[in-house]
């Protein structure tokens, strides 16, 4: 919902507006490439929309984009999918992500921080030095441009200098986090066929350590493609046979030679959660991702060389790749190894101030933890240096805006984004200089035509509808693997409206500019014709004290009806007695409306999440419409899969 309050939360003063490195591209973009000089953001933006080659050209001059042979021109063809980016050039990412090191060589390019808080720089050089070291062994290994190379790695600085130099070679970057399962990692791995892994023998969280060797050892014996495998003792134990020494390959002094690649060649590979079957493995490009970067952390996160660059991640998250790519600013990369709330659930905040953080990113749940915890971060803490707090993962409910302002500092920028692994991008968000409406999204990113459609593809206005993208964005995946005609592709995005991206979110783009969103759009409740998002639900109900967490769920009955359960997860000490069903009843009807009280109220043991932390929808119910646990869910994806025996148990009590 937009809120009713027309009078914003925060806006930027005239001084941070002048300083914002967006106003000084669109100045420099007024003069030399006919951006308008006048109307601020949203005539930027609908300039980047409308002169869409133009905008491209201007963001690779803008940040000095080093192409080796020369483009032919922007975009060779823009039909989606296949819009053709920079015919004809050459370049290299890693050579990009490592620019910074002649003017700052012994500044820290990382800061590599654990459950101890305490954070351990890497420089530039050294950064630098152990890729050039380590692309050097991968080229050894006969690791050539276009092979695979995998990471079963936590978020550690080993991490980065193996995709950088797995970009440097021309090398295609895949990761997971040791917290996943091997049957997870395998669903990822086996489809692309590595030829070399990284992998650690353990990881610490929680205070605890946890071994994983024996998942290393599962993953040797079912990637038959393995040339290599490289051992980092992160929890100090031996190599185990055939397994290459970490140290060994990052201690030569060796300048990094950059594989000079086609614009569309492919950087990484990332995964669909795959809650209802084989995670997609989306390709995305050196240069797409290259600049898709540049505009999204130079411009709109306002990012350069006296920053320090913050997100709470694992390496199995796309936002994981989107922090490495600070580097590409020149900005100083934060990796929290740990759990997010150990000791304490403030845990983040003493990261964020420890490190000095500029931009501090979060999840939306991890921001609602605190305010449900009584978490003071603005009083504990000093956190004069953080500019902005952003958050993602789910919409941040309009009481965590609010908290954000009132427990972290007034003059706070509070960037809640959303885009997706798909584009391993946001399609809108943070913008400097544009003030924030509580519950809502800044606005569209720049060079994204996002609107939000009808049914029949008629754009609506104060009103939700499908999130769609009408042109492409250089960061969108050339291909999903072994997908040879493209199909899957096509039917993910492009089968709603030919030629069009349908994320499948629902949104309200608002007649301010700004956007909000209200949950995924598959798993949409549907009463009596009337369309709502969960989110909106969750964040009325989880106000409640009582309430942990809560799932709702709309069902289609064989019959015709409709079934629409709220599932909660009570906080300890808390029942549902006849009074907390009333409350949360009346807390929905009274917020929201009388077509969004469930039909039921059920107590559970607990939401299911993905291993990115989104709690599960389609799948629980797919469960209560009757589909066998193994046909409903993957798995493999899942944080909980007892828990899911409750939903399935609960169908079949009901049936």
């Amino acid at each position: 919902m937009t809120s009713a309050n027309p009078s914003p939360l925060w806006q930027p003063d005239a001084e941070r507006i002048a300083r914002a490195r967006i106003t000084a591209f669109q100045s420099w973009a007024a003069a030399h490439h006919g951006a308008p000089a006048e109307g601020g953001y949203p005539a930027l933006h609908r300039w980047s929309v409308d002169e869409l080659e133009t905008f491209w050209k201007a963001v690779t001059e803008w940040f000095d984009v080093r192409f080796s042979t020369p483009y032919t021109r922007v975009l060779g063809d823009r039909t989606m999918p296949g819009a053709e980016w920079f015919p004809g050039a050459t370049l290299n990412y890693a050579e990009h992500a490592l620019r910074a090191t002649d003017a700052r060589a012994e500044e820290p390019a990382l800061l590599h921080v654990d459950e101890t808080h305490e954070p351990r720089p890497v420089t530039w050089s050294e950064l630098r030095r152990q890729v050039g070291s380590l692309s050097a062994e991968l080229r050894a290994l006969g690791v050539r441009p276009g092979d695979r190379v995998s990471g079963y790695l936590p978020n550690i600085p080993q991490a980065v200098v193996a995709l950088l130099a797995t970009a440097a070679v021309g090398g295609v970057w895949t990761s997971c986090a040791p917290d996943f399962g091997a049957r997870s990692v395998l669903d990822r791995f086996q489809q692309v066929e590595p030829v070399v892994l990284f992998t650690v023998d353990g990881y610490r969280y929680g205070g605890k350590e946890h071994d994983r060797r024996d998942v290393v050892a599962e993953l040797r014996r079912e990637l038959p493609t393995l040339r290599a495998v490289v051992h980092i003792p992160l929890l100090g134990t031996e190599a185990p046979e055939g397994a290459l020494e970490w140290s060994a390959l990052t201690s030569a002094d060796v300048t990094p030679t950059f594989e000079q690649v086609p614009f569309d060649h492919p950087l990484w590979v990332l995964y669909s959660s795959g809650t209802t079957g084989l995670p997609k493995a989306l390709v995305q490009s050196q240069g797409g991702i290259l600049v898709e970067h540049l505009k999204q952390l130079g411009l709109h996160c306002d990012l350069g060389p006296e920053d320090r660059f913050f997100w709470y991640t694992s390496t199995g998250w796309m936002m994981w790749n989107f922090l490495v790519s600070g580097l590409l600013t020149g900005t100083t990369v934060v990796l929290y190894d740990g759990s997010p709330g150990h000791p304490d659930t403030g845990a983040q905040w003493r990261v964020a101030e420890r490190t000095g953080a500029t931009l501090f990113g979060t999840s939306a749940a991890y921001v609602m933890a605190c305010r449900k915890a009584g978490v003071h971060p603005g009083r504990d803490h000093d956190l004069s240096r953080v500019k902005c707090v952003g958050t993602t993962g789910s919409p941040l409910p309009p009481d965590g805006f609010r908290w954000l302002h009132d427990e972290v500092r007034e003059d706070l920028w509070i960037a809640s984004v959303s885009g997706g692994t798909d584009v391993c991008s946001c399609f809108a968000g943070a913008v400097p200089t544009l003030p924030v409406h509580i519950g809502e999204l800044q606005a569209p990113g720049l060079g994204t035509d996002l609107q939000s459609w009808d049914p029949s593809g008629k754009p609506l206005v104060d009103e939700v509808g499908e999130l769609v993208v009408t042109n492409p964005m250089p960061s969108m995946p050339i291909h999903f693997w072994n997908d040879p005609d493209g199909t899957r592709y096509h039917d993910s995005y492009f089968d709603t409206y030919p030629g069009v991206w349908r994320h499948g979110d629902w949104i309200t783009l608002t007649s301010r500019g700004s956007v909000v969103i209200h949950g995924r759009s598959d798993s949409t409740l549907n009463r009596q014709g009337v369309r709502m998002g969960s989110a909106d639900i969750y964040e009325a109900v989880e106000r409640l004290p009582e309430i942990k967490e809560s799932l709702v769920i709309g069902v289609e009955q064989p019959d015709g009806g409709y079934w629409m359960p709220l599932f909660v997860q009570l906080a300890p000490g808390a029942t549902l007695d006849e009074a907390l069903l009333t409350r949360i009843k009346r807390t929905i009807r009274e917020q929201l409306s009388p077509r969004h009280v469930p039909d039921e109220v059920i107590e559970v043991p607990g939401v299911p999440h993905t291993l990115t932390g989104k709690r599960i929808e389609v799948p629980v119910k797919r469960l209560l419409q009757g589909t066998p646990l193994e046909k409903a869910v993957n798995p493999g994806s899942v944080d909980n899969l007892d828990l899911l025996r409750f939903y399935e148990n609960l169908a079949r009590e009901r049936a």
